[in-house]
């Protein structure tokens, strides 16, 4: 088997890697062996969840647990508590290096069934372009998976030269949320309670960068880029009248935005995953965005994985999923 022949294609699937434990130096990562175990980045502690002998660590558990979901092909990326987007640039580009090695080594396992996407060093572009070079050349990666926020606004003009290489090497861009708090600002209080943090907060992040990626001009700038966003680029389905409201009469719009349908045609052309848990969500999702920019994901082996075979559910994305990932 192959991302060529797959039946089903899982593109957000996070790996959680022995190998990078303290790899960022005081800030971690740190995974204790006590019951249950404590999970430690930086500041932040992450309590009961078994990274170890779960199919997050394990690639022989990982593919045992695809085979009794029904998933033939998965696209593994980095958890979004280690993108250490706001520590010092140099233990976060070392990190990174540690991370791709070592998940490249757990793809190199079962290529037939799994491939990879980078973890970058998004505080310094030029460190984040080095690695992306590497990881893609080198490492044979399919693209990259970034966070939502990392100090510096999607649309900002620093981040074109990096836009440009994913263009060059002509590969994605996934974007995923992290946690606020973790290593960067702590963000709104009322989002620490209830894992608000994951639940909504997640979702008002992926609809920001939707926004920006189309109000700031990057797609329009860089008309070759592919960027996906996750759990269906969060509340733009909900927010999308809003959002294209405010195209056409806020007095920041540029005079493109204003022309009767160009925030459509920008929305057309992102990519979103479809895990959102709702047939009511997705089904207004697709009533906005390009149904031929959508691709399946699980979170998986997450909290929120689909607790049953996906077969029958995520064939008919899989057509999307190979144009996205080049194959």
């Amino acid at each position: 088997m192959s991302l060529n022949d797959a039946e089903t294609i899982d593109v957000h699937a996070h790996a959680v890697l022995e190998e990078t434990m303290g790899a960022a130096g005081v800030h971690g990562p740190e995974l204790t062996r006590d019951d249950p175990p404590v999970f430690r980045v930086g500041q932040y502690t992450l309590e009961g969840v078994r990274y170890r002998g779960s199919p997050f660590m394990d690639p022989e558990l990982r593919i045992a647990a695809m085979d009794r979901a029904g998933i033939d092909f998965q696209v593994l990326s980095p958890n979004p508590l280690t993108y250490f987007h706001f520590i010092e640039p140099g233990p976060a580009a070392e990190f990174c290096r540690v991370h791709n090695d070592a998940l490249a080594r757990i793809v190199a396992l079962h290529p037939e069934r799994l491939a990879a996407c980078a973890a970058l060093p998004m505080q310094s572009i030029g460190a984040s372009i080095e690695e992306l070079e590497r990881a893609v050349r080198d490492l044979g990666f399919l693209g990259a998976y970034v966070g939502t926020d990392f100090g510096t606004p999607l649309n900002d003009a620093s981040l074109d030269p990096f836009y440009e290489k994913l263009v060059a090497l002509n590969v994605p861009l996934f974007l995923h949320p992290a946690p606020a708090g973790i290593d960067g600002p702590a963000g709104d209080a009322n989002l620490k309670q209830f894992d608000l943090d994951i639940i909504v907060g997640f979702a008002a992040s992926e609809a920001i960068a939707a926004a920006s990626l189309i109000y700031g001009g990057v797609l329009e700038r860089h008309p070759e880029l592919d960027v996906c966003l996750s759990h269906g680029g969060g509340m733009t389905g909900y927010a999308y009248g809003r959002m294209a409201l405010a195209a056409r009469k806020r007095p920041w719009a540029r005079s493109e935005l204003k022309q009767d349908g160009a925030f459509d045609t920008l929305l057309a052309r992102l990519w979103f995953d479809v895990h959102l848990h709702s047939g009511d969500s997705l089904e207004l999702l697709k009533k906005h965005v390009n149904a031929q920019h959508l691709v399946f994901g699980t979170n998986f082996a997450g909290w929120d994985q689909q607790d049953y075979d996906v077969r029958m559910e995520a064939s008919p994305y899989t057509v999307n999923a190979r144009r996205l990932l080049r194959a």
